[in-house]
């Protein structure tokens, strides 16, 4: 029991260690992404390559003067940060991150909490987010700030079903909500980006959505809102939104990497898929992991700067008329799919079983395309009726 309890211990600190500089440095990369894109040098004046920056700016933040509004409510106006804050560093304890790692007192899982219902914990208390974010939005007692959090929630709700429903595509094929289940099982075959090419789209959609990353950002958008829901907040209290939605961006992209692109599972190789376990093993596998992640992050940094926003209503319309619909019927037809291959014709798990799936995700996915490309559901401005765009 001491063993677990250090080896638990050493296991948060690292986390949370490691989510903090990550979040710093992610500020730093999407900065000189960003300025790369668009031709220019970005942060590099302060340290080698700009790296200290995010240094400075949090420095910035600590010595900054607090603002409260004077009509604020403020317990809720002070605890809204840390309500937004610590749900997003809470849902990473469920993801396996890398082998079991050996040690002389005993093997130790490279998971915070192995829990056998870990899909769903992180769909529990990533959902709690939002409160901070509402809270900010009304207790600020101003009216860009609330109508933020009201798109916030409005935009969780929205997006939030979409998300679970895709997922369960993944626990039919895995059999198990616990994230290490359905890694193990994905070693066992092909990754499930492949057999759910489908669910993988619909759940990257709703990542970004739940996330608030453009094109999804309508709660923070200064073009209408100032700077929404944290528009009254300054100092640290105003950096903590920052570092929750950056957390939030890492523990979606750790749960599509484990979800769909099989976690830590090493490609082209089984050397990773059993015993024993060496600390080698450990190191490549927690390499492969941490490059899944970023790869995920850096499409978040990418879109961010490639695509403008959407308009509100156009959000809604996306995630009811277009992203629920599909789910339910998708989750219906891979059901169905599923259950004839196994229970008719008998095939496991396994290459014929997964490419089966991936035919009838490439057939789907054609017909959506080809469906949506016709502007009848999800359509841009309107053409005026004498056809010409613009002036007389």
């Amino acid at each position: 029991m001491t063993f677990f309890l250090l080896a638990s211990i050493a296991k948060i600190i690292a986390i949370f260690t490691a989510i903090m500089v990550g979040v710093a440095l992610i500020t730093w990369v999407e900065r000189r992404v960003c300025a790369f894109m668009q031709d220019r040098l970005g942060p590099n004046r302060v340290g080698p390559l700009g790296l200290l920056q995010p240094a400075a700016d949090g420095l910035k933040n600590l010595v900054k003067e607090e603002t409260y509004p004077r009509r604020a409510d403020f317990w809720l106006f002070l605890l809204a940060p840390a309500a937004a804050f610590v749900p997003a560093l809470l849902t990473f304890a469920v993801i396996p991150f890398a082998t079991p790692l050996p040690t002389p007192w005993g093997t130790v899982d490279m998971v915070v909490a192995d829990l056998p219902v870990g899909f769903l914990y992180i769909l529990a208390i990533s959902s709690l987010g939002v409160y901070g974010i509402v809270l900010a939005g009304w207790s600020s007692n101003n009216k860009y700030a609330l109508l933020g959090g009201l798109r916030a929630s409005a935009q969780m709700i929205s997006y939030e079903i979409a998300m679970g429903l895709s997922v369960v595509a993944v626990l039919l094929l895995a059999g198990n909500v616990t994230l290490s289940d359905v890694v193990a099982r994905q070693q066992q075959g092909l990754w499930f980006v492949l057999p759910l090419a489908m669910a993988f789209g619909i759940f990257l959609i709703a990542a970004f959505a739940e996330t608030n990353r453009v094109p999804f950002d309508l709660p923070e958008a200064e073009g209408e809102l100032i700077a929404g829901y944290h528009t009254e907040y300054s100092a640290m209290k105003f950096s903590m939104f920052y570092i929750a939605e950056y957390s939030n961006m890492v523990t979606a992209s750790a749960l599509m990497a484990s979800l769909f692109f099989g976690g830590w599972d090493i490609p082209f190789t089984t050397w990773d898929d059993a015993p024993p376990w060496t600390i080698g093993k450990t190191l490549a596998t927690l390499a492969a992991f941490s490059a899944k992640v970023a790869a995920f992050l850096f499409l978040y940094i990418w879109v961010r700067w490639t695509l403008p926003r959407f308009r509100f209503d156009q959000l809604m319309a996306l995630g009811w008329k277009v992203l629920l619909p599909f789910a339910i019927a998708y989750l219906t037809i891979i059901a169905t799919a599923i259950w004839y291959l196994r229970a008719r014709l008998g095939w496991t798990y396994g290459a014929g079983f997964c490419g089966a799936l991936l035919a009838l995700n490439l057939v789907l996915g054609a017909v959506v395309v080809w469906g949506l490309d016709r502007g009848r559901v999800v359509a841009g401005t309107a053409r005026p009726a004498g056809g010409r765009v613009g002036g007389a």
